[in-house]
C-alpha cells in the first residue's frame, strides 16, 4: 500500500456554504496525522497552473464560519482534455503530492474519476453542493444553509404578498432535483411546490390556485425549482396564471446566487468537519476513488462512479404532505 505523506485539497464547481469548514477539517486532520497538506487554488485549474500553497493548522483559522471557499473555485475546460490532465499530473509529481481530496459536486467527481483512472493517484471526494443531488449521501455540504436562506427570504416575501393580496412565484435552485424547493416550500408554508420530479402541469396548478382563492386565501406563495417542467420558465408560468387568475397580482422573485452565499449553518459546519476527518483517515487507510457520504448519521463511502451515475431521490412522502397542508 502506498504510504501517503502529502495530500492536496481543492474545491471545484459551484461554491457552497461549509466548503471552508471542510477545508479546515482536512487541513487540521492532516496536521494531526503528521501528513503534509497543500491547498490547490482555483480547483482543477490550479492543478494545471501549479497554483498551490503549503498549509498548516493556522492557515485555516477563523474560516469555519465563512461562506464561499478560501481556496477559490473555477470551472476548468482545460481539465476535460488529456493534455490538460497531463499538465495537472506533472504538477502533482513536481509538488510530491501522494493523494487528492476534492470538494464539490457531480462535475468535480466525474473529473476526479477520470483523473484517477488515467494516473492512479488516490482520490477521495467530499460532496459540497447546495442542491443535495448527489447519490450516496443523505446530505451534501451547503444544502442545509441554502434551505435556511430560502426559508428566510420566503418569510419576508410572504409579508409583502399578504399586504398586497399578491401571488408570488419564488424560483429556487435545483436544475435536476427538487430538494430545496420541496423542503423549503413545506417549511415556508407554500401553497404549491413545483419540482422536476413531479410535473404538475399548468392546468392543475391553475385549478389548485383557484381552489385556494375560493377558500378565502388572499395571497399565495408558489415555490418553483429552476428545473421544473411545468412551463419553459417561471416567468411563463406566472404569465399564464396572471391571464387566467386576474384576482391576484402576480409577481416573480428569483432567488439566484444568494442561495450559495452566507455563513454556514451549524449542521453544515458539523457535517463538513466530520467528512473532512473521515476523508483523511480513509485515504491514509488505503481507500480511493470514492466519495464520503452520510447515511443515517454514519459516515460512509460510495464509489465515485455510483455517486455520479446514481440518482438522488426526493422524498415522495413530502409531496403528499405538501398537498395535505396546502388546502
Amino acid at each position: 500500500m502506498l504510504v501517503i505523506k502529502k495530500i492536496g485539497v481543492l474545491t471545484s464547481g459551484g461554491d457552497a456554504p461549509g466548503m471552508n469548514a471542510a477545508v479546515r477539517s482536512v487541513v487540521r486532520s492532516c496536521v494531526y496525522n503528521k501528513v503534509e497538506i497543500v491547498g490547490v487554488l482555483f480547483g482543477y485549474q490550479g492543478l494545471i497552473d501549479g497554483k498551490m500553497r503549503v498549509m498548516n493548522a493556522r492557515s485555516v483559522n477563523n474560516i469555519i464560519n465563512k461562506g464561499g471557499t478560501i481556496l477559490k473555485t473555477a470551472r476548468c475546460e482545460e481539465f476535460r482534455t488529456e493534455k490538460g490532465r497531463k499538465k495537472a499530473h506533472d504538477n502533482i509529481k513536481k509538488n510530491n503530492l501522494d493523494a487528492l481530496i476534492v470538494i464539490g459536486g457531480d462535475g468535480t467527481f466525474t473529473a476526479a474519476m477520470i483523473f484517477q483512472k488515467e494516473f492512479s493517484i488516490p482520490i477521495l471526494g467530499i460532496p459540497g453542493t447546495i442542491d443535495n443531488d448527489i447519490y450516496g449521501t443523505q446530505y451534501t455540504i451547503g444544502y442545509d444553509t441554502a434551505l435556511n436562506t430560502v426559508i428566510n427570504a420566503i418569510d419576508k416575501i410572504r409579508d409583502t404578498a399578504i399586504s398586497h393580496n399578491r401571488l408570488f412565484f419564488v424560483e429556487v435552485m435545483g436544475r435536476d432535483a427538487g430538494h430545496i424547493a420541496l423542503n423549503a416550500g413545506i417549511g415556508a408554508g407554500a401553497e404549491e411546490i413545483l419540482v422536476p420530479e413531479a410535473n404538475m402541469g399548468l392546468e392543475r396548478l391553475l385549478d389548485s390556485l383557484k381552489r385556494s382563492e375560493k377558500s378565502g386565501k388572499s395571497s399565495s406563495i408558489v415555490v418553483v425549482a429552476e428545473g421544473d417542467k411545468t412551463g419553459k420558465n417561471v416567468f411563463e408560468i406566472a404569465s399564464y396564471i396572471e391571464k387566467n387568475l386576474p384576482e391576484y397580482e402576480v409577481r416573480v422573485s428569483v432567488m439566484g446566487h444568494m442561495q450559495r452565499g452566507g455563513s454556514p449553518s451549524c449542521f453544515d459546519r458539523v457535517l463538513a468537519s466530520r467528512m473532512g476527518v473521515y476523508a483523511v483517515e480513509k485515504l491514509l487507510s488505503g481507500e480511493s476513488n470514492s466519495m464520503i457520504g452520510i447515511i443515517n448519521n454514519e459516515m460512509t463511502l460510495c464509489p465515485l462512479d455510483k455517486a455520479i451515475k446514481g440518482k438522488s431521490e426526493i422524498n415522495k412522502n413530502l409531496i403528499r404532505v405538501s398537498d395535505i397542508l396546502s388546502i
